[in-house]
């Protein structure tokens, strides 16, 4: 009847619509109160001491640091070799006041050059080139002592030029405290023109051999 349909349509209008579950949940009765979820913090089964790696950079001052590339002389393949890329530094002891040259190569921070600034060490251009130099060195970048020709490339002239001005400065800083009789640095002139004169018959048979500065 019409009366009927009226009352039914009357008590469907008064009823509050059911509200649909958030998207992802279910509806139902299984879910947690929130007063029933926890978020408990677990401890880690082991406890990992840091440890600090001594360097031996600890005793000493920066006293230069610039981005370089170095190579080395391979005596017995008459070519160089590239020893890495990295900050190339001078450090001065702070009790001895002595300098040395250290460089490490990027991420590894694997030494590859370590020597004291020896007097008696000279720069020389290498192949030409207005931002790389040549010297020679009783390096100790393996742990023991190598005498090796060493080449190093800077960015542009400008950064070479600083580093040769820096490395003659500590030079003469290391002569006031009497380094230069050592019998690795009396050594370094005879040998140096030995591997220089190899170095420049190299350059004359395949100038790509002996011209890491050349890139």
């Amino acid at each position: 009847s019409r009366v009927c349909r009226h009352r039914c349509l009357v008590v469907m209008a008064d009823e509050e619509p059911k509200k649909d579950a958030p998207e992802g949940e279910d509806d139902d009765d299984n879910q947690l109160a929130p007063e029933e979820e926890t978020g408990g913090e677990w401890a880690p089964l082991v406890q990992l001491e840091e440890v600090k790696v001594k360097t031996h950079e600890e005793e000493e001052d920066v006293l230069f640091k610039m981005r370089a590339k170095l190579f080395r002389w391979d005596k017995p393949n008459t070519q160089w070799k590239e020893r890495g890329t990295g900050d190339v530094k001078f450090l001065q002891h702070k009790e001895t006041k002595k300098v040395r040259l250290l460089m490490r190569r990027e991420k590894t921070l694997k030494i590859c050059a370590n020597h004291i600034l020896s007097p008696s060490m000279a720069l020389k251009e290498n192949a030409g080139s207005d931002r790389s130099w040549v010297w020679f060195a009783p390096d100790f970048a393996e742990g023991e002592v190598s005498n090796d020709m060493l080449a190093i490339r800077f960015a542009n002239s400008e950064n070479a030029l600083k580093f040769k001005e820096e490395f003659e400065k500590y030079q003469k800083v290391n002569a006031e405290q009497g380094i230069g009789g050592e019998a690795a640095g009396a050594a370094a002139p005879a040998a140096e023109s030995k591997y220089v004169a190899a170095a420049k018959e190299a350059a004359a048979a395949a100038a790509p051999a002996a011209a890491p500065a050349s890139e």
